[in-house]
């Protein structure tokens, strides 16, 4: 799991199957102290988070491939909560 925060949401035309009915989302990756670590990577959001909000991660492919129903789709990352802003981090 991995903090994030969602920078922009991904429309296309043209997409796998998989990818058909379910939002992506722009994440970029989070450190513990809440500045951006790495490249930004594509996730797909079930639970509609809203543009800049902190949400947790997975990169678990597996994970992923059950949440849209397809063991040949390439999605890797999604979207399993949305960080409340009013509790404190450590």
């Amino acid at each position: 799991m991995q903090l994030a925060r969602i920078d922009g949401v991904i429309v296309s035309t043209v997409c796998h199957a998989s990818m058909r009915g379910h939002r992506s989302v722009i994440c970029q990756p989070l450190g513990p102290d809440g500045k951006d670590e790495g490249t930004p990577v594509l996730a797909i959001d079930s639970l509609g988070a809203g543009l800049h909000q902190t949400v947790m991660i997975t990169t678990d492919g597996s994970a992923t491939r059950e949440l849209v129903g397809d063991e040949r789709s390439p999605l890797r990352n999604s979207v399993q909560a949305i960080v409340d802003p009013t509790i404190e981090r450590p």
